[in-house]
Formats: structure tokens, C-alpha cells, sequence
């Protein structure tokens, strides 16, 4: 039934747990995964005439999540060819992560996203928002949502 898995991922220990989670889903029912990671956008903020953050903070912060994007996705693709899983990677950058993960879900033709909630809830919930629910509403395709 599915044959291209999206497992978007943070890095975070529940966001782990759920790329396990998925690799296990994708070797039993013989589907590849595409791994997906968003990255911010670094924009240079201006006040008046100068700038707020000098340009080698913004190339260092750059340097630091492309780094850590590539450690996050590396970790995931290592874990599926482990258990013989076709398995790629992309990083993406966005200061919409619900919008990066449907359009590269799209973009990529996966037929599923397969992501972790970490299940706030409350003024936290609707105070920090929640990627998974967004996807939930906006997504054309089907979600399987791991807790």
C-alpha cells in the first residue's frame, strides 16, 4: 500500500525513537524512506542603519545547523541501511517546517509522512504550536503520527 515514507526529524529522542519506529514500518511492508530535516532560514535583521547580528555570527550559526543537520540525517540513513531499507536524505531550510516537510512530501512523491508528536497540550499546545498538527490539516497525503 505504501511504497515512499517521509520521516521528518529533529534529532530529539522522541524524533529517534520514531525514525526506528519507521525504518522497522518501511522493512516490513517494503517501502523506501526519504528522511527530511528543516533547518532555519538565517536572515539578517536590521535596525536602523546597522545591523543586529555581525555577519560572522550568521555564518557561524549557518556552519553549526548545516552540521547538525548533516549528524541528524547521516544517524537516520545509517539506521535503515542497517536494516537493509532504501533509504535518502534531504535537508531543507525554512522557517516553516510544516510547509518544508508537505512540499519535499510532495516534491519527492512519498505516499505517506511518518512523524513523531511530542504530544503538547494546553497553553503549552497553543502556545508553541504544533508542526505535527499542521501537517495533520494541511497534508493531501496520509499521516501516521508516532507518540
Amino acid at each position: 500500500m505504501f511504497r515512499h515514507l517521509l520521516v521528518p526529524t529533529d534529532g530529539s529522542e522522541l524524533s529517534r525513537a520514531t525514525v526506528q519506529r519507521a525504518v522497522l514500518f518501511a522493512s516490513e511492508i517494503g517501502a523506501r524512506i526519504t528522511f527530511f530535516h528543516a533547518e532555519p532560514r538565517h536572515t539578517v535583521s536590521f535596525w536602523g542603519n546597522e545591523g543586529i547580528t555581525d555577519p560572522g555570527t550568521r555564518e557561524a550559526s549557518i556552519r553549526r545547523d548545516d552540521q547538525r543537520a548533516t549528524s541528524i540525517l547521516a544517524a537516520a540513513s545509517a539506521e535503515a541501511v542497517a536494516a537493509g531499507v532504501e533509504a535518502s536524505a534531504i535537508a531543507g531550510k525554512s522557517d516553516s517546517p510544516f510547509e518544508a516537510i508537505i512540499a519535499t512530501s510532495q516534491s519527492q512523491g512519498c505516499d505517506l509522512i511518518f512523524m513523531a508528536s511530542h504530544g503538547r497540550r494546553g497553553i503549552a499546545g497553543l502556545l508553541l504550536g504544533s508542526e505535527t498538527h499542521k501537517v495533520l490539516t494541511h497534508s493531501k497525503i496520509p499521516v501516521l503520527v508516532v507518540r
